[in-house]
């Protein structure tokens, strides 16, 4: 019911902030400040998704919790597809999730919301199969012995040049 809603309101409210927009300072620079928002949120959110990875990555690598730095990665993401979106209340929020306390309190606000019920790092996955068990150090395989030299009439593979 709430995606409905979202998905009626937002053209409404971007209908509407065009036509307030455009009437108050014209056409041209109405659609410059949409074309500048676009471009501008294209360079923020790359800058910013770069640190978000970097982040990613030093948590796998310190093994910490990454359910934060991959938070603040989605809603880069987000951003950066409400800020190419064409429309004035869809690049306020784009903008707005760029700003990291604004992140923040929204990941304060999920946490609050959702609960984890197990979380494991460095584990190794466990999946039951049914039968007898088998040895994992035992690869079955078919082969044939491949003679040293190259026949006169051997084709080649096609990578290299003979």
């Amino acid at each position: 019911m709430w995606l409905f809603i979202a998905f009626l309101l937002v053209p409404l409210i971007e209908i509407g902030l065009f036509i307030q927009v455009g009437g108050a300072i014209g056409l041209w620079p109405t659609l410059a400040i949409v074309v500048l928002t676009a471009v501008l949120g294209t360079w923020l959110v790359r800058a910013q998704g770069i640190s978000a990875m970097n982040n990613l990555r030093s948590s796998f690598s310190r093994l910490d919790n990454p359910s934060e730095p991959l938070a603040h990665g989605a809603m880069i993401l987000f951003s950066g597809a409400l800020l190419l979106t064409p429309g004035f209340f869809t690049d306020a929020i784009g903008f707005a999730l760029l700003a990291p306390p604004v992140r923040m309190a929204v990941i304060a606000w999920a946490k609050k919301r959702i609960t984890v019920s197990q979380f494991e790092m460095g584990g190794q996955f466990h999946t039951q199969q049914p039968g007898p068990t088998r040895d994992d150090t035992v690869i079955d395989g078919e082969f044939r012995e491949v003679p040293q030299g190259k026949e006169p009439n051997h084709p080649g593979s096609g990578w290299t040049r003979h």
